[in-house]
């Protein structure tokens, strides 16, 4: 099984360009460190904490329709909810989802799964 890096979508509006094409099917990567921390130092995202959403969803959107580039400009331009589209997919893409185990109650024997939390296992440990 590879390990998934790109993540097929189409916007629910759709991005309507200067010659009025419809755009819908897109893809978006997975963002890596760099995507989160570089835009910090965007005077944009200084002087408006929201404009962090536009720069980033302009790094991992690859591509959408046939434009040829994307940028900040081209997702300002994109409908609110294609714009909320967009950041819902980035969550679920780059949100890690806990491990977890299949657990027996010893008392009534009961199987369910208990989420493993790393952290807290750390600190335990040391």
């Amino acid at each position: 099984m590879a390990f998934q890096t790109e993540y097929e979508f189409e916007l629910p509006r759709g991005y309507v360009d200067d010659h009025g094409n419809l755009h819908r099917r897109g893809t978006m990567r997975l963002a890596t460190a760099a995507d989160e921390i570089l835009p910090m130092k965007d005077p944009r995202v200084q002087s408006n904490p929201s404009y962090l959403t536009i720069i980033l969803m302009a790094r991992v959107v690859t591509k959408l329709g046939d434009l040829k580039h994307i940028d900040t400009r081209l997702i300002e331009k994109l409908f609110t909810a294609d714009l909320a589209y967009l950041q819902n997919l980035y969550r679920q893409v780059n949100d890690l989802e806990a491990p977890s185990v299949l657990a027996t109650c010893p008392k009534c024997d009961h199987e369910h799964e208990v989420a493993i939390d790393f952290l807290s296992l750390t600190e335990a440990l040391s």
